[in-house]
């Protein structure tokens, strides 16, 4: 879980994955054959085709580095920061939170929490008011004059959270999508020992996703894959308050196929091949219909001719929060049913 802990902490706004693209690119650059970046940002690792038939196919895996966070909007007279979101934040969940800025001059570290009273002298109002996005600040506890100094809008606002391993759980921020980015090294290292490896198999680690899938739309018009499969988590509400119809998925039940979500609706043909090769190698797996939300495969699908797309997912237990959450035998469902695909 070295890995995994190390890009769960690292910052990566949208628009902002330096960081992360950087840890990717000391860790697949050993193990694939070529990589490459684009003007957007995304991450191209390639694993050539060594025995190509003529049922070879191009494969693009979409996995995206960013994570939901924020831009600085402004700083006031006094020196707190407002904010502007990227991506899709429950405001419940960003009360007396630590938050990173990364500026220009360097990194500041500050606490992040909605203004107006504490709840001592509340009034009956605040108590029935609904904080929002622009009602939160971030105290850097610095002088006003070297926070206006310092911090400046459009610097990228990420929260800090500590990973954590317990049981056969993991936890920390941004394991959306984090998760999909540890995959794919991991699918890369066991594709780097294959000798007859058929397939020339592109991971790219995307860009914006959580702002409307942007790196995945212009990653699959570079690679043109015959084949897109976008990796990322699912939501796994299998914990009490929710009624079981509702749970999407389980912890500790597999890697999940994804069927539909209101991005895309998965290939059908790659949906039963799936299915197929989970079932011939014994690998845990469960169907998925997701309500509300997308991946790259929506990117994917739809670039230049398009392509057929699917989504594999980890599910994932309290998404958009700091304690997201997974189970380590779905982690190894993932990784194992995506080899098992590409080198059936």
């Amino acid at each position: 879980m070295k890995l995994l802990k190390a890009l769960s902490e690292t910052p990566g706004a949208p628009g902002r994955e330096e960081r992360v693209r950087a840890l990717l690119r000391q860790h697949v650059e050993p193990i694939a054959t070529e990589v490459t970046e684009d003007a957007m940002g995304n991450l191209f690792a390639w694993r050539a085709a060594r025995k190509r038939t003529e049922a070879s196919r191009r494969v693009m895996l979409a996995c995206h580095m960013d994570e939901i966070a924020f831009y600085v909007r402004s700083v006031d007279a006094r020196g707190f920061i407002r904010l502007q979101q990227l991506g899709g934040f429950d405001v419940h969940n960003l009360y007396a939170r630590r938050a990173l800025i990364q500026t220009r001059s360097g990194d500041l570290i500050g606490n992040l929490n909605p203004g107006g009273r504490p709840v001592h002298i509340q009034t009956e109002d605040d108590k029935k008011r609904n904080v929002r996005i622009i009602d939160l600040i971030i105290d850097t506890g610095l002088p006003a004059d070297e926070v206006r100094a310092k911090v400046k809008p459009g610097d990228p606002v990420t929260l800090i959270a500590d990973f954590v391993d317990f049981g056969q759980l993991v936890s920390g921020k941004c394991l959306d999508n984090r998760i999909a980015c540890w995959t794919g090294v991991r699918v890369l290292e066991r594709l780097a020992e294959i000798e007859d490896l058929a397939h020339d198999v592109c991971v790219c680690f995307t860009v914006q996703e959580e702002i409307g899938v942007r790196g995945a739309t212009v990653g699959a018009f570079h690679v043109e894959p015959d084949i897109g499969i976008a990796v990322d988590v699912t939501l796994a509400v299998d914990h009490p308050g929710i009624p079981e119809e509702e749970q999407i998925t389980r912890l500790g039940g597999g890697v999940a196929i994804k069927i539909m979500d209101s991005f895309s609706i998965s290939d059908r043909g790659l949906v039963d091949a799936f299915i197929d090769v989970a079932e011939r190698q014994s690998i845990p797996y469960q169907l998925e219909i997701l309500p509300l939300g997308g991946t790259d495969a929506g990117a994917l699908q739809r670039a230049r001719a398009g392509c057929k797309a699917i989504t594999l997912s980890v599910p994932c237990r309290y998404v958009h929060t700091v304690t997201e959450t997974v189970h380590k035998d779905d982690l190894k469902a993932a990784v194992d049913l995506i080899v098992a695909y590409l080198t059936r």
